[in-house]
């Protein structure tokens, strides 16, 4: 099986995006612990969170419930309900990672992050949660898209795709079409991936600050459901536009993403930490 060769164009774009997915999170990270003297602590457990709650749980748990077919189990009454119900399951779909992100957060900050009191934990937390994200959804795939375009050049893709329709020919439509979009990737479209990546990442700084006060003081519990009212909502959204019941150009999504991670950020930093005055406790 012939593929198109992927030009030099698209191959620097994926090679650039696969590669400042790591350089990019790794300078910030360094450059905001360093000018705040925060301990890495925070990052890590930020980090570890998102791939214990997000990865481990919520899309096991997600699978088995809403769609069971995609991890080779038959479908249930309940999946096949939901399935059915386009909405229904785009909202689920939008509250899982709500609740088990948000909840993640919560809880780390109440157990392993209990004795970290200083503001600066949450940005930090929040820093370290958002850019494991682009490292593994963005970073690694990029990396992986080298590999590919590499195969895709040297001419032994097609060895590749014809393995794995030995094994698993439900999954050599996918690789095909990603190897022709493999040759349309433009730095324009890198740009656009980075842009979405970044305003996910001060959603989930904004987030992080919200579920931090809310585990610090009772009075403010409340933060605590409206980070996953928000998380839930901006999924839903994604989640509408990805089956198609959204109808907007990609750039209105983007502008979506933006307008949540903006309202998220600015509503924990300048409602919360901006006001925080306490001492920080070392």
């Amino acid at each position: 099986m012939e593929f198109a060769k992927i030009g030099p164009e698209s191959y620097a774009a994926i090679l650039t995006a696969g590669i400042m997915s790591f350089v990019v999170p790794i300078a910030i990270i360094v450059i905001w612990l360093v000018k705040k003297k925060e301990r890495i602590v925070s990052v890590l457990v930020g980090a570890a969170t998102f791939i214990i709650f997000a990865m481990l749980l919520e899309k096991p748990i997600q699978n088995l419930l809403l769609v069971p077919t995609q991890i080779g189990l038959k479908e249930t009454g309940f999946s096949a309900f939901v399935g059915a119900r386009p909405f229904l399951l785009a909202l689920l779909l939008g509250l899982f990672p709500g609740v088990f992100e948000e909840t993640g957060r919560f809880v780390a900050f109440k157990t392993v992050l209990r004795k970290y009191k200083n503001r600066e934990t949450s940005i930090s937390y929040g820093l370290g949660h958002g850019f494991i994200e682009v490292i593994i959804l963005v970073g690694f795939s990029y990396l992986t898209y080298v590999s590919y375009a590499e195969m895709i050049n040297n001419g032994t893709f097609g060895s590749v795709v014809e393995l794995v329709r030995a094994q698993s020919p439900e999954q050599v439509g996918q690789l095909t079409l990603l190897a022709e979009q493999l040759t349309a990737i433009r730095f324009t479209d890198i740009l656009l991936v980075f842009m979405e990546r970044s305003f996910a990442v001060l959603f989930h700084m904004g987030c992080s600050i919200l579920v931090f006060y809310s585990a610090r003081d009772a009075k403010r519990i409340w933060l605590y459901p409206l980070a996953i009212l928000l998380h839930s909502l901006m999924d839903f959204v994604a989640v509408l536009y990805s089956f198609g019941l959204l109808s907007i150009p990609v750039w209105g999504l983007e502008l979506i993403i933006a307008v949540f991670g903006i309202a998220a950020f600015l509503c924990g930093y300048c409602l919360l930490y901006r006001k925080d005055k306490a001492a920080p406790v070392q």
